[in-house]
């Protein structure tokens, strides 16, 4: 009965390392029970005592918590018009429980090429300095195009630093395998060494590779969190009955299966570790209903091919070649210890139609490729960065009756499609990011899905939600995956239940895990991608109909909970540069602080508090109903500086995506490959992501706020406001990757500092030959050096941007530039001519550039040429250029270099404007002619008119910073006790000396040795709140600080 259930879930609490073998002995006997079921209780085990959460591990306690708290939900459920929760029918330990009310769940687990299991190798590596270099895609060192992310940190290894993260789990795992036998000494570092020798069992490497697939954002802790709920069920006295019927089925496979729709596997595009870790997963779990679903399509390895072939033809239905592309379901057959195919399916088309960027969406694709074979009345499509505790399974039969009832007599009409839960982000436990981007998820995956329910107006946005798997099938798919449009291709499958009036509520009584991206580049990435999908959501046919159909007051709730957040950003965004160009333009026509005051105008202060900062308040709530006052304000407070420049930053990110997105009416995916935490972000690695969305936004606000700061000090007496809040987004915009940055060492620094050197002089790129090359790397985000970069970016705008767009652009950037012109004093515009000379002089030097074979000397010297203005100017423009004195022309000095950028880029955009224009009304002329004179064009205008030599001017002026901001970094961690290892990664890699790598020397983790130290025992957690509870109290209100009478112990459900 009940008793079972506990020790299913302490059992996978203690095989998946969560607790020790001694807390999992401990808990059973609080439940009267042994942890292994063929043991007999004792006497004295069979008394049940209260357990005290506080003393176990975090993670543990608070899921078990979780747990007994939510099961009220279920008492409080009506299963018919006239009783409650009735103990011998509804409970699913009940005596009259019935089989046949759980309804079938299909799961599908949609793969592309995530990491299955870590790979040994990787684990190893990372605490090479080399593992914190750009690699290259053939894994020779040094060799090929760097590309490639590092594999580390260049400190630790990639095991040792998961272990940093959950040192307790890794001593569980430790003494777990010791106590099964496998390994012979109980320390935990011995362990870590023996692995890191290649001392280590086959099993015993089986077993550390699988700890760490838990413990990071992998495919093989999303299939065992889906299996969880079959083998919930299997434990079930009714379901053991019932397929005690039918020996030749595994239990529970009627009820529910698990489908890895994995479109890369046996592929040639696909990762051979990964396959291999496939077949490993299938093998473990061969005695659970998990099923293998692939593409086979030409490039398939052969030996597939031929057992797809086999399967066909012993049943004599497809003749060899009848087919060229197909979906396979398999499952492990462990007689053969091989796959064996259940079914195929031929099809006539791809996986994925359309070409290039117009392809149709791939993760859409690879669900409807898995839904294929679903038998189940319900389905729940995974991402590859989730999971589930066991606990939770025991209630998924319960949740699913919120489809349909047990007492409603119409079984055809279900009260809603879809139904979400909460999520519980496990990677808040992976360093500073992790718990800045697990905030925002949280706040939107919960609490505001739970308000939106509320109002009825919550529509599905995300995994894991279940969904009526005939309503799905009937509708094509459990999503969208038209090309472009469809790039958030889940929230489409809310749009079409709501223009279908149907419902998609939420319940708080379920939670499953998820996982986001801990790194900053990846998180980066992760805003990019959905807020550039947001564009594609305003523009879709089904926002559309939505918009016209549900009326103005459900319109701007539909507003506020779909686009709201991203387009607000944007606004944000953009009232930053109209606030800095305003007070510009007040100074020029004498309007101070002083005067804006007397005029009684808001404009004369400044708000220091951000209203953002509104935005905490509903989180600190939520966070004081769940955990107390306490965590809840030190959560909040605690998290205030890292949050502040995060999303300063992902802001703007927001911003600059939504931009793009309206410019060329393309939402572009971004892989953020979610690597761990602890992953090295290279200097170039960092400019290459930012240094359109970031960089070049902030110097053009530093410009501006150059230009009212040398304006605001010719005018004395009037004052001038400090823009605090400007110079924090801005200084954020520069700095906040490298903050972020894990391990700041005097050795990388230097390492990152020549490699982005290397990257900003290198040459490859320039050559008119490689221009194909350059348009494709650019769009892969492969670049190899700053030109291409650049380049890269000129010809995807000025070829593929839609050409009103571009004239569109033009005209309104002209008509600002004519508007500042009658603003402007007429002494700014005395100086263009000095800049005029010395833009004919530097022409020359291109041209030689371009005449000596593309020697970087003339493209130096074309930039260097520009020194020579001061001395030129006199005899250009006489007197007028410093007198009375060069302070005092300050402004016009500044003010007439940003206007003459400003015109000179207006007559790059004029000179690729016209030959677009030209090339494409050109008769006689073949469009391939076409773009090899339009591409040609656009690289020497990327020379002529100074944007390469600019950008290294940029890229140096980055290198700067970062080399002040790494350095101040490293400097605190050696001063101050590596604090910012603390504050960005934990606080076992912060007590490791400066210089050392963790767990090197033979040293236990630190938590261990302060245990040790304290004489604290393996049940004690030095926890200030204990919680008491006896295991048999169901229903029992269970929140760490109170405990209630006992009920009914004669089943749970």
């Amino acid at each position: 009965g009940w008793q079972q259930i506990w020790r299913t879930m302490v059992r996978s609490l203690l095989n998946e390392s969560y607790i020790s073998p001694k807390h999992a002995t401990s808990l059973c006997q609080a439940a009267g029970i042994s942890l292994d079921s063929d043991i007999p209780a004792t006497h004295r085990e069979k008394q049940q005592k209260p357990i005290h959460l506080g003393r176990f591990p975090d993670l543990a306690g608070e899921r078990l918590a979780y747990f007994f708290q939510s099961l009220k939900w279920i008492e409080s459920q009506r299963f018919g018009s006239d009783r409650g929760f009735a103990t011998s029918t509804d409970a699913v330990t009940g005596v009259d429980f019935d089989a046949g009310s759980i309804p079938s769940v299909t799961q599908i687990i949609p793969a592309y090429n995530e990491v299955v299991i870590p790979s040994v190798d990787f684990l190893r590596a990372g605490a090479e300095p080399e593992d914190a270099r750009n690699g290259s895609p053939d894994d020779q060192p040094g060799l090929g195009d760097l590309t490639l992310p590092p594999q580390g940190d260049g400190v630790n290894t990639n095991l040792a630093f998961m272990i940093s993260q959950f040192p307790d789990e890794w001593i569980f795992l430790t003494q777990r395998l010791h106590s099964q036998g496998l390994i012979q000494s109980s320390e935990s570092q011995e362990l870590y060494h023996d692995f890191m020798r290649q001392r280590l069992s086959d099993i015993c490497v089986v077993e550390v590779r699988m700890w760490a697939a838990m413990r990071c954002q992998s495919v093989a802790k999303t299939v065992i969190g889906a299996l969880q709920y079959g083998r919930a069920l299997s434990t079930l006295p009714k379901i053991k009955e019932y397929y005690s019927q039918y020996p030749e089925k595994r239990l529970a496979e009627d009820h529910a299966e698990v489908i890895l729709a994995h479109q890369t596997y046996g592929h040639s595009e696909g990762n051979p570790l990964n396959d291999e870790a496939v077949r490993l997963l299938l093998e473990a779990y061969a005695d659970d209903a998990l099923y293998l679903v692939f593409d086979l399509q030409k490039g398939t390895a052969p030996y597939l091919w031929q057992m797809v072939n086999d399967y066909l033809a012993a049943r004599g239905h497809y003749a060899h070649g009848a087919f060229q592309q197909a979906s396979v379901k398999c499952m492990w057959d462990k007689h053969r210890r091989g796959l064996r195919v259940l079914e195929v399916l031929p099809r006539k088309f791809p996986l994925r139609l359309g070409q290039g960027e117009y392809r149709t969406q791939g993760k859409a694709c690879n669900q409807l490729n898995g839904l294929r074979f679903a038998s189940g009345h319900y389905v729940q499509a995974l991402d590859c960065n989730m999971g589930t505790f066991i606990g939770e399974a025991f209630k998924v039969p319960y949740v699913l009756r919120m489809f349909i009832p047990l007492d409603q007599e119409d079984r055809s009409t279900p009260r809603c499609r879809y139904l979400g839960f909460r999520e519980f982000i496990y990677t808040a436990r992976e360093g500073t990011v992790g718990k800045c981007h697990a905030a925002a998820e949280w706040t939107f995956g919960t609490i505001n899905q739970r308000f939106l329910s509320g109002l009825g107006i919550r529509m599905h946005y995300g995994h894991p939600d279940f969904l009526d798997g005939f309503w799905a099938r009937n509708r094509g798919g459990m999503s969208k995956s038209s090309p472009v449009v469809n790039l958030s291709e889940d929230i489409f499958a809310g749009y079409n239940v709501r223009l279908r009036e149907e419902a998609s509520p939420h319940i708080d009584s379920l939670e499953f895990e998820k996982g986001r991206e801990a790194t900053f580049n990846a998180a980066s990435n992760f805003f990019s991608k959905i807020s550039g999908g947001s564009i594609s959501v305003v523009r879709s046919r089904d926002n559309h109909l939505l918009c016209e159909r549900i009326g103005i007051v459900h319109s701007m709730s539909f507003y506020f909970s779909s686009v709201a957040f991203y387009t607000s950003n944007l606004l944000v965004d953009f009232s930053i540069q109209v606030y800095v160009v305003l007070f510009i333009l007040f100074n020029l026509a004498g309007l101070g602080p002083g005067k804006l005051s007397a005029l009684g105008s808001t404009f004369a202060t400044e708000w220091i508090i951000a209203m953002g900062l509104v935005t905490l308040v509903p989180q600190l709530c939520e966070l004081i109903l769940e955990y107390g006052a306490v965590h809840a304000v030190k959560q909040a407070v605690g998290g205030l500086f890292a949050s502040t420049f995060f999303f300063i930053f992902q802001n703007k990110n927001i911003a600059e995506a939504m931009k793009e997105g309206m410019r060329t009416g393309i939402a572009r995916y971004f892989f953020t490959g979610r690597p761990p935490a602890n992953q090295h972000q290279t200097w170039k690695d960092i400019f290459c992501t930012y240094w359109k969305s970031h960089y070049k936004p902030a110097f053009s606000l530093a410009t501006g706020y150059l230009i009212y700061t040398t304006i605001a000090m010719q005018n004395i007496g009037e004052g001038k406001l400090p823009m605090v809040l400007v110079l924090v987004s801005m200084t954020a915009w520069f700095v906040t990757p490298v903050l972020f940055s894990p391990f700041p060492r005097w050795g990388l620094i230097f390492q990152d500092l020549c490699e982005f050197n290397n990257f900003i002089t290198s040459g490859a790129g320039s050559h008119e030959a490689d221009i194909k090359e350059v348009v494709s790397r650019g769009k892969k985000g492969t670049v190899r050096s700053l030109y291409e970069t650049g380049l890269s970016e000129e010809l995807n705008v000025w070829s593929e941007y839609h050409l009103l767009m571009l004239l569109l652009q033009f005209v309104f950037k002209v008509a600002c530039g004519i508007a500042a012109i009658f603003l402007l004093p007429a002494g700014v515009l005395d100086f263009l001519p000095v800049f005029l000379v010395i833009l004919s002089l530097s022409w020359v030097s291109v041209l030689g550039y371009f005449a000596a074979g593309l020697n970087n000397v003339f493209l130096v010297m074309s930039f260097l040429l520009w020194a020579a203005g001061a001395p030129l100017a006199p005899l250009i423009i006489g007197g007028r250029w410093n007198s009375p004195d060069s302070y005092t022309r300050l402004p016009e000095y500044v003010i007439s270099t940003a206007v003459f950028l400003f015109f000179l880029f207006r007559c790059k955009e004029f000179v690729l404007l016209l030959c677009r224009c030209t090339l494409k009304l050109w008769p006689c002329i073949t469009n391939e002619a076409r773009v090899r004179v339009m591409r040609e064009c656009i690289r020497v205008c990327y020379v002529y008119f100074f944007v390469q030599q600019i950008l290294m001017v940029e890229a140096y002026i980055v290198l700067c910073l970062n080399a002040v901001t790494a350095g101040l970094l490293a400097a605190i961690d050696q001063v101050a006790c590596n604090s910012h290892t603390w504050w960005l990664l934990n606080r076992e890699l912060a007590r490791t000396p400066y210089g050392d790598t963790y767990m090197k020397k033979g040293q236990a983790p630190f938590f261990e040795l302060d245990r040790l130290h304290f004489g604290v025992g393996s049940d004690l957690w030095g926890s200030d709140t204990e919680s008491d509870l006896s295991a048999s109290d169901r229903a029992d209100d269970f929140d760490n600080t109170t405990q209630q009478g006992s009920t009914d112990h004669r089943a749970w459900p």
